[in-house]
């Protein structure tokens, strides 16, 4: 029987910790192919997602996936980040929190990405951001 990785069990607990400590929890994650976040917010291949429960709908920590709903530029997105893909999580106001080391796996499929990537020219993403900020209008 293979053993359990402890990664997404200390992902937990650094989330309530922050939580219980009034911080904003910070998620920084390695983008691949089986990570779903909105890609025009991801540099260099990793992006830096805010967990908080304010921040977040339906935050599910699970064993494997990370998922949640969040807001981008006003728009509701739905995000899954694979627990293998995330590279720390920590507290804004501190910093304090964990990082993990680079998995072997993880290291191979992100350099093999990062030279599709290269290969190919950037697409525009499907759907533009919308221009300025969002507005609420009162319906009668």
């Amino acid at each position: 029987m293979a053993e359990k990785s402890t990664k997404p069990y200390l992902i937990r607990a650094i989330h309530e910790w922050c939580s219980d400590s009034n911080l904003t929890p910070y998620l920084s994650v390695k983008v691949d192919e089986n990570t779903r976040v909105p890609l025009e917010f991801v540099k260099n291949g990793e992006i830096v997602l805010n967990v908080s429960y304010d921040a977040t709908h339906r935050l599910t920590i699970g064993n494997d996936l990370v998922q949640f709903s969040a807001r981008f530029g006003g728009v509701s997105r739905e995000c899954s980040v694979p627990v293998e893909a995330v590279l720390g999580i920590f507290a804004r106001e501190n910093g304090q929190g964990l990082f993990f080391p680079v998995e072997e796996a993880a290291a191979a499929a992100a350099a093999g990405a990062a030279e599709d990537a290269a290969e190919t020219p950037n697409d525009p993403p499907s759907t533009p951001p919308s221009p300025g900020r969002p507005k609420l209008q009162v319906v009668k």
